[in-house]
């Protein structure tokens, strides 16, 4: 009999709170790090839900009770009065176009945040709130990211199916989020997309109404967000990115650049997005049109720098290479099989036509299992010549056994309709 919520729950916290007994002082390191010195107001957000998750995942944390706690911790800090954190204005660092920004030093408010994380830990062991009522869709999540034959990593991912709780949302709606960065030119750009771009989508008023145009602003909020950074850290990085958004029965996606979201229906792919390429007829001619021109050298680029015509970053060939996103929205039925999202390292090899072929394959070898299925996908990438990092992450929406076996019984059927035609 395995443990239930509750109980895992409280085991949980029993050894979190353990582990913190004592609040972390001013001198004591922090438990996980943060890669920023200095974060903006509007970014202490984003990077204390990064790092709660970060610290609760690497503890076996229940998936439910991290999005809570890194919730209820956020509030109560947003709460106290962060001015002791400020850093000193110095002229030579204020930039002209950026009179109000606050920069917060990141280690004292992540202390704080660990520490009303740990607050949360002891209240909720006296009194646990309850885990939220199971979401009537089924989904379950296969992941695999490799480095392959690159230098580095700058591929990132994004896996919440807690969306709601996570940033503390309560209009009724079921949400999940899904998300794919390939960055080049360094991690920077695709970290800090993985880090922001679903904590501003969940702030925008359209949300409920209209994500696709939540989408778009949140995409070029984050842009605008990381531009400062940039020019403040002397960044030079860039970052496509795919993101879906599960809510209730509507799927939407959100895309700048080249890599890719599909939905898998009854075995056929169903195609939601076209990738933005240099080459494609309309993004050349939009880039024409702004002065800039399209070159072939190996692959082609965008004024002989960037093999993408959209991203996040890139601000030396901006608006050339444009932020401006694109989306879809789909209803779904209840008979779709799976959505896969993969970086163009996955899709430059492999069409997606034969996705449908590849997954039945691992759920046939995995007994019909969806644990691996991105594993294996991840390899067949690499088999057929991909050398560049490659992340795939597939969302079942119904149970991968079912898949398999609906599969089954079609060939089952064709192979009976076949014997009927000879005879």
């Amino acid at each position: 009999m395995g443990m239930n919520g509750q109980d895992e729950a409280q085991e949980f916290l029993k050894s979190f709170v353990e582990e913190f007994a004592n609040p972390l002082g001013s001198d004591d390191p922090l438990p996980i790090t943060s890669i920023n010195r200095i974060v903006t107001l509007e970014e202490v957000k984003g990077e204390s839900l990064d790092l709660g998750l970060r610290l609760l995942t690497a503890r076996n944390a229940p998936r439910w009770l991290r999005a809570l706690m890194c919730q209820t911790a956020l509030s109560e800090l947003l709460k106290d009065d962060l001015s002791p954190f400020h850093c000193p204005k110095d002229p030579e660092q204020q930039q002209d176009d950026e009179p109000d920004l606050v920069l917060i030093k990141t280690e004292p408010v992540l202390r704080l945040f660990i520490n009303k994380l740990r607050e949360v830990g002891m209240a909720w062991q006296k009194q646990l709130p309850n885990p939220p009522s199971h979401s009537s869709r089924f989904s379950f999540c296969s992941v695999d990211a490799i480095r392959n034959t690159r230098r580095k990593m700058e591929d990132r991912h994004v896996i919440l199916p807690d969306f709601n709780q996570l940033l503390g949302l309560q209009d009724g709606v079921e949400r999940e989020y899904y998300a794919v960065f390939d960055g080049h030119g360094g991690v920077d750009a695709s970290t800090y997309a993985a880090t922001h771009l679903h904590v501003i989508l969940s702030q925008q008023v359209e949300l409920k109404s209209d994500p696709g145009t939540a989408f778009k602003k949140s995409f070029i909020l984050t842009d605008d967000m990381f531009r400062i950074k940039a020019k403040r850290e002397r960044m030079r990085s860039g970052s496509t990115g795919v993101a879906v958004l599960l809510a209730a029965d509507w799927l939407t996606v959100a895309w700048l650049g080249d890599s890719q979201a599909m939905l898998v229906r009854k075995g056929e792919p169903v195609i939601l997005m076209d990738p933005h390429k240099p080459e494609r007829e309309d993004e050349k001619k939009r880039i024409e049109d702004l002065g800039g021109c399209i070159a072939f050298m190996g692959c082609w680029r965008v004024n002989g720098t960037y093999a993408v015509s959209r991203a996040i970053g890139d601000f030396d060939q901006k608006p050339y290479v444009s932020n401006a996103a694109d989306t879809n929205t789909v209803q779904l039925c209840g008979d779709e099989d799976y959505v896969l999202l993969a970086c163009d390292g996955f899709f430059d090899v492999l069409n997606p036509a034969d996705v449908p072929a590849l997954v039945l394959e691992a759920l046939r070898k995995g007994k019909g299992s969806g644990e691996d299925v991105a594993q294996s996908l991840v390899a067949e990438a690499k088999a057929a010549g991909s050398s560049d990092n490659i992340t795939v992450l597939v969302v079942f929406l119904r149970e991968p056994s079912d898949i398999l076996l609906s599969e089954t019984d079609s060939n089952a059927e064709r192979g009976a309709a076949g014997q009927a035609s000879e005879n």
